[in-house]
């Protein structure tokens, strides 16, 4: 069986980004059967022109968000993921959660802000000198232990003024608590999904290679651009 034809620049694209690798089919879900082209040295590929139409229907629920001024929360833990999650989501200041998702994000969004902001009033205080000769120097060191906590855990969501319009998840499957606490808010997934995920949990799935840097990255960046041009103008 030959490698498919790529019949688009979209897809060819998607093909020199490696975003056609799936998984091994013992690891397969079924609800992403439909969107497999076949298998090739024990390893499932997707059919690029069913993901290329899951893209564009993602792409354009983009600029319809960014049209109306709506957040998006980009989510990223893996390994892979989490620096391309973080550049482009401060690229177009939206939040991102690129290391392990906090419990209660969205099902407890207000405890989790008052968080965020002892957070930001913490890192005001120390940029403004309010520390010294307030606090001793081993208080200090305690203080800046506790921002540098804090910072992993809270400086992505700086920018998570109110909950989300969105999610968009790259691999739905790892970021089950992220899905399942979205689905308890009815706020939309758009999700990268493996053929190990399950599609019917995203409102808006992509399916593709959702461990490859190259592959998350290209996806990724489609997304930013269509979010740029829904705003209208480049961020």
């Amino acid at each position: 069986m030959e490698v498919q034809t790529k019949t688009n620049p979209l897809i060819e694209a998607m093909f020199k980004a490696g975003a056609h690798f799936g998984y091994v089919r013992s690891r397969r879900h079924p609800s992403v059967k439909p969107y497999l082209w076949g298998t090739k040295n024990k390893v499932e590929i997707f059919n690029l022109e069913k993901t290329s139409e899951a893209l564009e229907q993602a792409k354009e629920f983009v600029k319809e968000i960014a049209k109306a001024g709506g957040i998006i929360l980009f989510v990223g833990g893996k390994q892979e993921s989490q620096e391309i999650i973080r550049k482009a989501a401060e690229s177009i200041s939206m939040p991102y959660v690129s290391g392990r998702w906090l419990g209660g994000t969205l099902t407890n969004f207000i405890q989790i802000r008052k968080r965020v902001s002892t957070y930001e009033d913490l890192v005001s205080k120390r940029e403004k000198g309010e520390f010294v000769g307030k606090y001793t120097k081993k208080e200090r060191l305690l203080i800046d232990r506790k921002i540098d906590k804090m910072h992993v855990m809270f400086s992505g969501l700086i920018a998570l003024k109110d909950k989300p319009a969105v999610l968009f998840v790259i691999d739905p499957k790892r970021e089950y608590i992220a899905v399942a606490e979205a689905h308890l808010e009815n706020i939309p997934i758009i999700g990268v999904c493996g053929s190990d995920s399950n599609l019917k949990e995203v409102d808006y799935p992509i399916p593709g290679n959702d461990a490859s840097v190259h592959s998350i990255s290209f996806f990724v960046q489609e997304l930013v651009e269509s979010f740029k041009e829904g705003r209208g103008a480049k961020i």
